[in-house]
């Protein structure tokens, strides 16, 4: 049901979440919508909104997918729905196709809250990710990333939050991380938010909070997050993490499905 405007490993500590349906967002004085898409339209992704990585370089995690840009088999709006849809099928060198949506150069913001409400796929080889980074990223770390949501096939009903920043990344396996359990994150719709201030960043599921990182150092190595950061919604194949444990060829296609994206500023 839609309401209307009303990389990555090192564990944490671990809660349990088991949801018989989902969460849904109640109208908040305290805060202001100021960005979403609520995917009402059919076809192609709404090219106001949103921008595509593509290509088969494997993006720094040695993914096995090739991202394509305006391919409806990939990236398309039904029932609504956004749909980001992996499948076997050769691209180049590649033997898998998928795609990578982002607002980069469409819509960044800089402190607030991020809903996407989403269904995962499932399936050894899987790699889906709901993460923001800098607009004007100049180099990785140090322009941090966040990740709200990211889960690997293999290890499945995992929910993953990070961020990295130039002092806490996982090359240097510092990055801060922590990591919920979510039964039926591959069979049922769950909201992934993060409330991100000047002072912390706290990842919820479905209002269960599991994730903060605070503003503690004062120190740009540690908390480079005073900045627009835009949106990214991917499903990569394989790679470093995802592809750890092999991919299962026989799972394709598999589809990561989102309801909506939110963005409130709060007051």
């Amino acid at each position: 049901m839609k309401l209307q405007p009303a990389i990555h490993l090192v564990i944490g500590g671990l809660f349990l979440l088991s949801v018989a349906g989902c969460a849904t967002t109640r109208p908040d004085k305290s805060r202001t919508l100021i960005w979403s898409d609520e995917f009402n339209n059919k076809g192609l992704p709404d090219s106001s909104k949103w921008n595509y990585d593509t290509g088969g370089s494997g993006f720094g995690n040695e993914e096995a997918q090739f991202y394509t840009k305006d391919r409806l088999e990939n990236a398309r709006v039904e029932n609504g729905k956004l749909v980001i849809e992996a499948r076997k099928e050769d691209r180049e060198d590649k033997k898998y196709t998928s795609a990578r949506l982002l607002t980069k150069g469409k819509f960044s913001f800089q402190y607030g809250t991020v809903e996407v409400r989403a269904k995962l796929p499932k399936g050894r080889g899987t790699w889906p990710a709901i993460w923001m980074m800098s607009e004007d990223m100049k180099k990785w770390p140090d322009d941090g990333e966040l990740d709200i949501m990211e889960h690997v096939g293999y290890h499945q009903g995992y929910i993953h939050a990070s961020v990295h920043t130039k002092k806490y990344n996982h090359i240097m396996q510092t990055q801060k991380t922590d990591t919920l359990f979510v039964q039926d994150a591959s069979e049922k719709f769950h909201v992934y938010k993060a409330d991100w201030s000047p002072e912390k960043i706290e990842v919820y599921v479905d209002n269960k909070k599991f994730f903060t990182y605070e503003n503690k150092e004062k120190t740009t190595g540690a908390w480079p997050f005073d900045k627009p950061y835009f949106i990214i919604l991917n499903l990569a194949i394989g790679g470093f993490w995802g592809g750890k444990e092999g991919i299962d060829d026989t799972i394709f296609p598999q589809k990561f499905e989102i309801d909506y994206v939110r963005v409130y500023q709060n007051k």
